[in-house]
């Protein structure tokens, strides 16, 4: 929590000197589309990671069994972690730099410049630094996110949205299917059975395209509504 408000003061100290603004540009304020972005986010993110992982276990041969030496405590435990990375993420990549840059350098620039940094940063993140095929796997799964949380903050003046799909994905997938930093979780893959060939592919572009698609598709409804109020 003190990276967290650390970032919160630096983000401050930014937007003040840089553009004469304060932390209510990055929309911290509740209102009901706010909440519902928020809700969205959540749904949408839970929704295309489950999928994702079903995917890779039924057609590979393999099942999710729960783990029985993991129960509410380790889930609470697994949220609080997943939550507060995933804050101390969007400051960083989604706050008052991007919003700066959007204002400098326009949307499209400002996005794409947040991504490739959201890219670079899981190298290191992920410790893939060094291994060719792994950093490009890596940058794309995380340029592609970083530039979707990035067009969302850009079209909703806001974090609810971008941290909604952020905390919804991973918090399905390491907490709910073990795939991360936190070990074997609420779930567990039956047996050590993975996906090859062309079948592996084709579920890596539904884990690449899927949300973002889902996320485009949402924010033009919620434009469109906007308007029509």
């Amino acid at each position: 929590m003190i990276g967290i408000l650390a970032e919160l003061i630096i983000s401050w100290v930014l937007l003040r000197i840089i553009l004469r603004k304060n932390l209510a540009v990055l929309g911290f304020g509740i209102n009901k589309n706010r909440l519902v972005d928020l809700g969205a986010g959540l749904l949408l993110s839970a929704l295309c990671c489950t999928v994702y992982n079903v995917m890779t276990a039924i057609l590979a041969d393999n099942n999710w069994v729960r783990n029985k030496n993991t129960g509410w405590r380790e889930a609470v435990s697994g949220s609080w972690w997943v939550l507060k990375s995933v804050l101390f993420e969007e400051l960083i990549f989604r706050g008052a730099l991007l919003y700066i840059l959007i204002k400098k350098a326009g949307i499209i620039k400002g996005c794409i410049i947040s991504s490739i940094a959201f890219g670079v940063y899981h190298w290191f993140s992920y410790n893939v630094f060094g291994n060719p095929l792994m950093m490009i796997i890596v940058f794309l799964m995380t340029a592609v996110a970083g530039a979707m949380f990035a067009f969302a903050f850009a079209r909703t003046n806001s974090l609810y949205l971008p941290v909604g799909l952020h905390f919804g994905w991973n918090f399905f997938s390491i907490v709910v299917f073990s795939n991360g930093p936190l070990g074997q979780q609420l779930f567990v893959k039956e047996n050590s059975n993975t996906l090859e060939g062309t079948v592996s592919l084709i579920v890596f572009l539904f884990q690449l395209l899927a949300l973002p698609l889902l996320v485009f598709w949402y924010l033009r409804v919620r434009y469109r509504k906007v308007q029509k109020e």
